[in-house]
């Protein structure tokens, strides 16, 4: 009976998750369309510090995403605040993870000068370029690559490792 009760806390457990690949599918397009933002948003509302480090990196990058469409400097900071400190925080957890590394290098590149958070963008590019030959989940790297391919921060030389 118990074992029961515990394989249905699992899966109860497992729907309350989001599924890392729609997170990922989710916020490339929501970085484009508002309402995908405000949408993932709040489904990564309840992700907090216990959950799985790459949600919670995810849910930082939403978050300054938010401020991008926000209405209004304090909302601006409040969103993009929270961000920065979710995102840190995941990467402060889990610093050899790759995927965080590429998460705080997309918001870096596309955050405005004022707000002042670009100084880990050499060293996250050089951690992608040093770490990615090594990435076995293909998912991960395929997902990176295309990431790659449109940044700023790669020169064609260094796009055409990936």
């Amino acid at each position: 009976m118990k074992s029961i009760l515990l394989c249905f806390g699992l899966l109860f457990i497992s729907f309350l998750s989001p599924d890392i690949s729609a997170v990922r599918a989710d916020y490339r397009s929501a970085s484009e369309n508002q309402e995908e933002a405000e949408k993932l948003y709040t489904e990564l509302a309840s992700v907090s510090d216990t959950d799985e480090v790459l949600l919670l990196g995810y849910k930082g990058a939403t978050a300054t995403l938010m401020a991008k469409y926000a209405k209004g400097v304090s909302a601006k900071t409040a969103y993009f605040k929270e961000g920065k400190g979710l995102i840190e925080q995941a990467i402060s957890t889990a610093p050899d993870n790759i995927e965080l590394r590429y998460i705080r290098l997309s918001v870096q590149e596309n955050a405005p000068k004022i707000v002042r958070y670009h100084k880990e963008i050499d060293e996250d590019k050089q951690f992608i370029l040093d770490h990615y030959p090594n990435l076995k989940d293909g998912e991960t790297k395929k997902y990176i690559k295309g990431f790659v391919s449109q940044s700023a921060s790669f020169s064609e030389a260094e796009k055409q490792l990936f």
